[in-house]
């Protein structure tokens, strides 16, 4: 890897303007390729918590964009897009170097599709109707949509802007203002985000952003001037904030985690099986909530599938992320990497066929968070291997018996968030689909449309982002009677 300089983000951005943090609390940032220190953040608490938003309550009902219309914040918002695509590059590169993520999946979603979110989200304002009128009984009623207020956005380390971005830009469109707190392992690349924003001429304390932890999550959430919390990450701290958020009925949207299954039936062509794998498998080294994990295999063509997987692993090319060659990077931390081992180490005890794998680091890479990926075969799908995420390059091939065993045990899962069926009858593969209790499910493949909908059911979450019906969960509904 090229050497860069430390990057060190002391100071916050709320209210416009570069804040100095009120303690000395530094957090470093370290290249999960090489375990080499890149950076220092500074992380906030409650009262930098506090300031970002009054100051994005003051920009909402005293500054410009509470009183501004749709057309005046596309253009805004175009600016914003803008600013962040002449810095699309170096932010990939950052993102991949903070989390492992390869190069190209790094630009399409640090680079490409914030953008993409925020000029799709200033082209639909501009063609929508925020306000009709309808007759009523005693004359007529005006029904408006309004921004539902402040917002608190808190985003997982795994795709950091795009995450972010899946909040802010439906959040700025419909006229809210937004705190942002990014994960402290990503804090260096959300502060780009602020100085686009300050490029573009967003109005003071229209976007603020606070990196910090646990302590600072909390001060957002409960928050009385805080209108709606939308969050990326873990079940168990979605169930938190639910419980905060519901005792003050603020609004929420959740997007957690997900034990996705891909059901392979009888028919699938096993050349398509293998395309999807990239994409549907083993996305960011499994650091993806919507990782199908589980791979259910009928017991006639289980040998032959196990094949593909093992040639498919065979061929990865695990290394510096900002190699183009490199197709699979590290694990974001050493803590998350053990995370990850121990569940392997789980998987062997439990006595499941290790097909590829196991605990050590791959021998090609000495430095860096690195997890060999593993198959493990004939996995009980109760198990916790099978019920619980690992977001890892963790795979358990589980076989059934009919369709509908392995239907069931897609479904026997507390999460739903996505899935994929591979078979040569797409409509009989849209049937399945259709019965798989997922937010997402895919046929022969599996890739995230940010042009639509996406969320989870059950313990994957509420709520939906991407495309047009990510604006609605940040509008509330106001009928005037005239």
């Amino acid at each position: 890897m090229p050497v860069i300089n430390s990057i060190e983000r002391e100071l916050f951005f709320i209210d416009g303007q570069w804040r100095k943090a009120s303690t000395s609390d530094l957090a470093p940032v370290f290249e999960a390729a090489t375990e080499r220190p890149l950076g220092v953040a500074a992380m906030g608490g409650p009262e930098e918590i506090d300031a970002a938003v009054h100051a994005a309550r003051a920009a909402l009902q005293k500054g410009p964009w509470g009183r501004s219309t749709p057309h005046e914040r596309a253009a805004v918002m175009r600016r914003f897009a803008d600013s962040l695509e002449r810095r699309g590059r170096s932010t990939a590169e950052l993102v991949s170097r903070q989390t492992g993520m390869i190069s190209s999946l790094s630009v399409s979603t640090s680079a490409t599709a914030p953008v993409a979110i925020l000029r799709s989200m200033a082209d639909l304002i501009e063609k929508r109707t925020f306000e009709t009128r309808r007759p009523s009984s005693m004359g007529s009623t005006i029904v408006r949509e309004e921004p539902v207020g402040v917002v608190g956005a808190i985003t997982a380390w795994n795709y950091p802007q795009l995450l972010a971005m899946a909040k802010i830009g439906p959040a700025l469109a419909a006229g809210c203002t937004v705190v942002l707190k990014p994960a402290p392992e990503t804090s260096l690349d959300a502060y780009v985000l602020a100085e686009a924003a300050e490029e573009a001429g967003l109005p003071p304390g229209v976007l603020n952003i606070v990196a910090g932890g646990v302590h600072a999550g909390k001060a957002l959430v409960a928050h009385p001037d805080v209108d709606k919390i939308a969050f990326t990450g873990s079940t168990a701290a979605g169930q938190a904030i639910g419980e905060v958020a519901g005792r003050s009925f603020k609004r929420v949207s959740l997007e957690l985690g997900g034990k996705s299954a891909a059901i392979v039936l009888p028919d699938a062509d096993l050349d398509v099986f293998a395309g999807g794998l990239k994409d549907a498998v083993l996305k960011n080294g499994g650091q993806t909530c919507t990782t199908n994990s589980r791979i259910l295999v009928p017991h006639g063509r289980s040998s032959e599938i196990i094949d593909v997987l093992a040639s498919y692993v065979d061929g990865l090319v695990m290394g510096d992320p900002l190699d183009e060659s490199v197709t699979m990077g590290p694990m974001v931390s050493e803590q998350h990497r053990e995370r990850v081992r121990s569940y392997i180490r789980l998987g062997q005890s439990e006595g499941f066929r290790t097909i590829r794998g196991g605990t050590d680091s791959p021998e090609q890479c000495p430095r860096g968070w690195f997890v060999s990926p593993t198959i493990f075969e004939g996995v009980d799908n109760r198990s916790p291997l099978a019920q619980e995420e690992i977001f890892g390059p963790v795979i358990s091939v589980i076989p059934y018996e009919t369709e509908e065993d392995a239907i069931n045990m897609a479904n026997d899962t507390p999460f739903g968030l996505g899935g994929v069926v591979f078979t040569e009858d797409t409509e009989h593969g849209l049937d399945v689909a259709s019965r798989i209790r997922s937010g997402t499910v895919g046929v022969n493949y599996y890739s995230l449309d940010t042009g639509s909908p996406f969320g989870g059911v059950k313990n994957s979450g509420v709520g939906r982002e991407f495309g047009p019906e990510s604006l609605d969960f940040y509008l509330e509904y106001k009928s005037i009677y005239v």
